[in-house]
């Protein structure tokens, strides 16, 4: 697959501060940055978009190096912002075809993709509403729409289902499939697993301005989480120690065990067989469950909150 974008050693230094601590990757079709909170992922985008300029290293858009052709790459990429940029003095269409005319898109022709893109969108029934009739998701949905009007190769999405109710998330991951069957590369940076899942052929995970790990989330899965997991709450007072002794821990020879606040987690290939060995007692919260994307990330960055 060829690559749409090229990093060889990129950094980003603000000050005394580095956000991102030279990175080096290659990325095709479908790609995501996932990590947490002020992991890097959205100063990376940034640098990609040339909205920051690059400190160290090569960056490189569509083989062109995004430093000295920033106007050629623009041309062909679109961007969805993490915040919300709408003109709120425009109308829904017009938000559209004031957009195309920073692309040079002829008038006749900007109304034309704008209704296609309205259509595709579920919004051609609000072309004419203000921008604060719409609701969270219609707004999210307007910006991937606006970003796609000069027909990019590229689109390229940072957190673009924050803050979305469910029903507004799933809408917006059928429309993001629909467009990658038609070509369109994806680079986008999300926190929700589900959705890297779902629309990710390929995963970086970034914390500390640096790759943690990558590769698909099958691959990812199976290396850092196995198959299946066990979710085993602790008793009151109870430390990891204790609980092990309690429920048998003889028993849990190439079973992975990471104990976080209340929970003790038991990462194995076989957890039916497991359960038939230990001795939980009827006392004891268990789950059982598959191992998930979320799994890998919590275990690569850790469980402690960030602001």
């Amino acid at each position: 697959m060829p690559s749409v974008l090229e990093a060889k050693e990129l950094t980003k230094r603000f000050g005394s501060f580095t956000a991102v601590d030279g990175i080096s990757l290659s990325v095709a079709k479908g790609e995501c940055f996932l990590g947490p909170n002020g992991a890097g992922k959205t100063t990376t985008i940034r640098m990609i978009t040339n909205h920051l300029p690059v400190t160290e290293g090569i960056l490189t858009v569509l083989g062109m190096e995004v430093g000295s052709h920033a106007r050629q790459i623009k041309a062909r990429i679109g961007v969805v912002p993490q915040e919300n940029n709408l003109d709120s003095d425009l109308k829904v269409f017009e938000n559209l075809l004031i957009y195309s005319r920073y692309h040079g898109i002829p008038r006749r022709e900007a109304g034309k993709r704008a209704m296609e893109m309205l259509e595709f969108f579920q919004l051609e029934d609000h072309a004419g509403s203000p921008i604060m009739q719409l609701s969270g998701g219609m707004q999210r949905r307007l910006l991937i729409a606006r970003a796609l009007i000069n027909n990019p190769e590229v689109l390229i999405l940072d957190e673009p289902t924050t803050g979305l109710d469910p029903q507004a998330r799933h809408m917006i991951w059928q429309k993001l499939r629909a467009l990658q069957s038609q070509g369109v590369t994806l680079i986008m940076t999300t926190h929700y697993m589900e959705e890297a899942e779902q629309l990710c052929t390929r995963l970086v995970i970034i914390d500390h301005g640096k790759i943690l790990v990558e590769g698909t989330p099958a691959q990812l899965i199976a290396r850092y989480a196995g198959r299946e997991v066990l979710e085993m709450r602790l008793l009151e007072g109870e430390d990891r120690e204790r609980c092990l002794g309690s429920i048998g821990g003889e028993e849990l020879e190439g079973v992975e065990v990471e104990c976080s606040a209340d929970t003790l987690y038991l990462y194995t290939s076989d957890a039916a067989s497991l359960m038939t060995r230990l001795n939980f007692g009827p006392e004891r919260t268990v789950l059982h469950r598959r191992a998930t994307l979320e799994d890998v990330f919590l275990r690569m960055t850790g469980r402690e909150l960030r602001e």
